[in-house]
């Protein structure tokens, strides 16, 4: 009977979608943002990936954006509409496998509780056009806020300081 309950139990968790992050796109959220596109205009404009991420709120693999390890001088805007969201003095390696910061450029940011996972997180958005960027956990350097903005790669563009 163990192994019974043991095996369904396993069945139940291997069966669950590894899409269960993904929520209905922003441009059909309630919250309204000064940027707004439909779903078509937004694929013309994002590759898949930024698509994916930004306007279906998934997440990029561990590790895989290039912008994990850039550490120039700079800022970080969103992908889709290049409002400027972190500052890279604000950057540090979190070890997380995606670009963390322990402070976002304030106004530039919006969030809100995300329960798509059984249990509240701190969802982060791009407060022009809603585009996800990513969530925000309190074990961030101690010494400075204690934040942590993790963020997907593909949520960013890095501008570098001329």
């Amino acid at each position: 009977m163990k192994k019974i309950i043991f095996l369904l139990s396993i069945s139940f968790f291997i069966s669950c979608n590894s899409n269960a992050q993904i929520k209905e796109t922003s441009s059909s959220s309630k919250t309204k943002f000064p940027i707004s596109k439909t779903d078509a205009e937004w694929k013309q404009i994002l590759s898949k990936d930024q698509y994916h991420v930004l306007r279906e709120a998934g997440t990029e693999r561990p590790f895989s954006s290039p912008l994990n390890k850039n550490y120039e001088k700079g800022t970080y805007h969103c992908a889709a509409c290049n409002t400027p969201l972190f500052k890279s003095e604000h950057k540090y390696d979190s070890k997380s496998g995606w670009p963390s910061f322990d402070r976002e450029i304030k106004g530039n940011v919006a969030f809100e509780k995300d329960s798509s996972l059984g249990f509240y997180r701190e969802e982060e958005h791009c407060a022009n056009c809603g585009g996800h960027l990513g969530h925000v956990f309190n074990d961030g350097p101690k010494n400075t806020t204690g934040k942590r903005h993790c963020v997907n790669g593909n949520a960013l563009k890095f501008i570098p300081t001329e």
